[in-house]
């Protein structure tokens, strides 16, 4: 009898996880239900913020087709809620008064945007309602009113200085609005970068056109637009920030509750071990924002440091995969065989990449040392363990700023502003946890004005959301895909955050370069 298999959620992780299933379930292994809350299948909501300021179309978001879906197979059901989860029966209730039966449970309920406790805005994290004027920009629907802000040129303010805000800030700005970028702290993406990086993102913001407002704490909103929305983002120091639209932008929190309230074990996200199983319940799973992949057992030495739901969209898409072929061999009846897969890989250090066309930012791994800091730099040398090594390299004038962290040659930390192909260098090269030439000055010389930008490294991963090489990439475009949206069919490439799209392209005119007169 085949197994019945219900995700809860269908965002852009429970889209691939799907994908990984259909065969079982043509095959008849699995019977598939998918419940999502939002009228609209997955769809990419990394790329929000440009389908906001007119970018790319609702129908280039598309993750999932539900009448295609359902064509297969697939029980899909949308614009409706899982209101509990009853495990001792194996059912998940919904909201329109149905219970669907589970042999095997995933969470896929991914992450709510943070509110912050503003005077003006209902402080219930839970369900906070946001006036007319200010919105988080998480669905299309958010989309479409920062869309009719940008076309009709008007102040947008920005709240929050991480990587979704400042992108959203640098289009907003370069699509005809006028932007303002609030955060607390002395330089935007705190959290990131380093002081002498943050300095410099921040004066290329400001050439960008967007201002900066720094070291600004919030207090409230006020609502005094005609139409009674918002107005102005009032700062504790007794100013304000006049504008027509607040888009918050504070990061998110995962969404826990559903699995709080049938008593699974919680931290961050929804606990799971290495096989994203939730703790103590064989039956249900978890992939995504909603998951943090720490085990039960204390001397596990993988989670002694292990971090929280990272937030990025290719460690779920991982997740998704594995999971996957993991299902498929318990539907399929191969208990034993799915025992002796190998467990999910642990996620390596993230890479924060900026995605505008005005402004070229990566960042990764530990860069908060200064070259000067005897005490940080050899912190940690202990048992023969290299010292940290520091090599600093800044132009503010024009926006240009290097900084390598490495540790018996190897990078631990990086921090790239205005430099695209070092960038891409240094990344390539913390991923693969690859030495650094001895004379760090080479990598600067990348972005020399003697050197032609090539085409990305076909030898190195291109796509790090879908985790697609470059060789991957190039044998699609031999086999005929002359565009991004081509190759993205093809290899999934691109699908993901679209900060490879300029390498994708680079790889495509070099093969059909020779081709034109």
């Amino acid at each position: 009898m085949s197994e019945q298999i219900v995700i809860v959620g269908f965002g852009p992780v429970a889209a691939r996880l799907v994908d990984e299933l259909l065969p079982a379930v043509r095959g008849g292994h699995a019977r598939l239900t998918v419940v999502g809350e939002e009228s609209e299948a997955a769809y990419n909501r990394v790329l929000v913020a440009d389908l906001g300021v007119g970018r790319t179309t609702a129908g280039a978001l598309a993750l999932a087709d539900a009448a295609d879906l359902a064509a297969q197979g697939v029980d899909v059901r949308l614009s409706v809620r899982v209101k509990r989860v009853d495990r001792a029966r194996q059912q998940v209730l919904l909201s329109d008064g149905t219970a669907v039966h589970y042999d095997r449970l995933v969470f896929a309920t991914g992450s709510r945007p943070v509110i912050p406790n503003l005077t003006g805005i209902n402080p219930d994290p839970a369900s906070p309602v946001l006036p007319a004027g200010v919105t988080a920009l998480r669905d299309l629907r958010d989309a479409d009113v920062l869309r009719q802000a940008v076309d009709g040129g008007k102040r947008v303010v920005v709240l929050g200085g991480g990587v979704l805000g400042l992108e959203t800030a640098l289009a907003a700005a370069e699509e005809g609005a006028t932007v303002t970028v609030v955060h607390n702290g002395p330089h935007p993406l705190g959290r990131n970068i380093d002081r002498g990086g943050g300095a410099v993102l921040a004066a290329g913001l400001r050439r960008c056109g967007v201002r900066v407002a720094g070291n600004a704490r919030s207090t409230g909103v006020e609502h005094n637009a005609p139409d009674g929305g918002f107005s102005a983002l009032l700062l504790d120091d007794g100013s304000a920030i006049d504008g027509d639209l607040l888009v918050i932008s504070c990061g998110v929190r995962p969404r826990t509750e559903l699995a709080e309230g049938c008593g699974l074990s919680t931290g961050t996200g929804i606990l799971v071990d290495h096989r994203l199983r939730a703790h103590h319940e064989p039956h249900i799973f978890a992939i995504g924002d909603c998951a943090e992949v720490r085990c039960p057992d204390p001397g596990c030495a993988a989670c002694r440091n292990a971090m929280g739901p990272s937030g990025l969209v290719g460690p779920g898409w991982r997740q998704a995969e594995w999971l996957g072929g993991y299902l498929t061999l318990l539907a399929e009846g191969a208990a034993a065989e799915a025992d002796l897969l190998p467990a999910l890989p642990p996620e390596q250090p993230a890479v924060v990449v900026l995605k505008a066309r005005g402004l070229n930012m990566a960042v990764a791994g530990n860069n908060g040392a200064d070259p000067w800091d005897e005490e940080a730099l050899t912190a940690g040398a202990v048992n023969g363990r290299p010292r940290l090594q520091i090599a600093q390299w800044a132009d503010p004038e024009h926006g240009r700023y290097v900084k390598m962290t490495t540790r018996g040659g190897v990078l631990e930390g990086l921090v790239s502003v205005g430099m695209p192909r070092t960038a891409a260098e240094l990344v390539g090269l913390f991923e693969r946890g690859a030495e650094l030439p001895a004379d760090r000055s080479l990598l600067l010389r990348l972005d020399g004005p003697d050197l032609v930008p090539g085409a990305a490294d076909p030898a190195g991963t291109v796509c790090r959301c879908a985790g697609v090489s470059g060789a991957a990439i190039q044998g699609a475009v031999e086999g005929g895909c002359s565009t991004v949206a081509d190759v993205a069919k093809a290899t999934r490439a691109g699908t993901g955050c679209g900060g490879c799209h300029e390498d994708i392209k680079g790889l495509i005119e070099k093969h059909f370069s020779p081709a034109l007169p």
